[in-house]
């Protein structure tokens, strides 16, 4: 029986279209089976390299999920037995191209009941994301039946000057020659072919039940407390800061106070937060703090 499988997302690099070409690669192995792909592109492409001034610009709507119209784009098929969907965090929120994919109604009428894995290549917060997609997805009926995260392993304010540098740059190089390389990892993203063996051994089932937990088993999603203690944190901020900025007149003074908030906040702030947390709470909520852990693993 022939299966049919859709990979659609959205990217500008080019590294995420990288990933889904490594995890769709086992998939092709299987008789009768097609994988149809898709990069959707925005109707007004946002710019590659990136202005810093033009980046933080898209901040509130992409915090309050404010979808833009998107290049006309065809599925070829009614109905899939799995889609894959590639997703990255913009702000700790869908960025606004993947997040007009799940509103688009093309997409919307083949999620209704259909299996789907995300997958994602991200500098190292991905949790909100992802979490404000699932609710978007159960509105659609889809089941999602998996979720595979690939991050820049490297520590938080390498990866934040490093993912800058290439966005400012539009080179995945090293910046000043002395920081590593930004992104997920060539080892890494050649590595999503295992996750690849994973899925189409269910697929090939049809049957998704236990897909996430060997995913798990699989490191396809790791979940570091600090960063998932920054970002629970950081992501009720730019909501503030989101419909504080929306509703102001002179949105590049506020933009720029955003700006400025988030660098004292990352390498400020951030720090003595997370100092006094593992003192005077993190030794009281273990239990709470591993239920979260457990959750997050999952995708229910």
């Amino acid at each position: 029986m022939t299966k049919k499988v859709l990979a659609i997302y959205f990217s500008q690099s080019g590294q995420l279209g990288e990933i889904i070409d490594n995890l769709t690669t086992p998939l092709l192995d299987m008789p009768g089976l097609t994988v149809e792909k898709i990069r959707v592109q925005p109707a007004t492409p946002y710019p590659f390299p990136w202005k810093g001034n033009t980046f933080f610009a898209v901040m509130p709507d992409c915090v309050l999920s404010v979808p833009t119209q998107l290049a006309p784009f065809q599925l070829k098929e009614n109905k899939y037995d799995l889609i894959i969907l590639g997703y990255q965090a913009w702000f700790l929120s869908p960025s606004i191209p993947f997040n007009s994919i799940l509103n688009s109604p093309a997409v919307t009428n083949v999620l209704k009941d259909t299996p789907v894995v995300m997958i994602t290549g991200a500098r190292n917060m991905w949790i909100t994301a992802f979490e404000k997609s699932k609710k978007i997805l159960a509105n659609t009926g889809a089941k999602l039946v998996g979720n595979i995260a690939l991050v820049d392993k490297h520590a938080n304010f390498v990866s934040f000057v490093t993912i800058f540098y290439w966005m400012l740059k539009g080179k995945k190089g090293r910046a000043l020659n002395i920081f590593p390389k930004p992104g997920v990892s060539d080892a890494d993203i050649a590595g999503a072919k295992d996750f690849g063996e994973v899925v189409k051994q269910y697929l090939g089932k049809g049957d998704w039940a236990g897909l996430q937990p060997a995913l798990v088993d699989k490191k396809a999603v790791v979940i570091k407390y600090r960063l998932m203690f920054i970002e629970s944190k950081a992501s009720r901020i730019f909501s503030i800061w989101a419909n504080i900025i929306v509703k102001k007149k002179n949105r590049g003074f506020w933009l720029s106070l955003f700006k400025y908030y988030l660098i004292i906040a990352l390498f400020v702030a951030a720090p003595i937060i997370l100092t006094v947390d593992a003192i005077f709470f993190k030794p009281f909520l273990l239990k709470k703090i591993r239920a979260r852990k457990q959750y997050l693993l999952g995708v229910n």
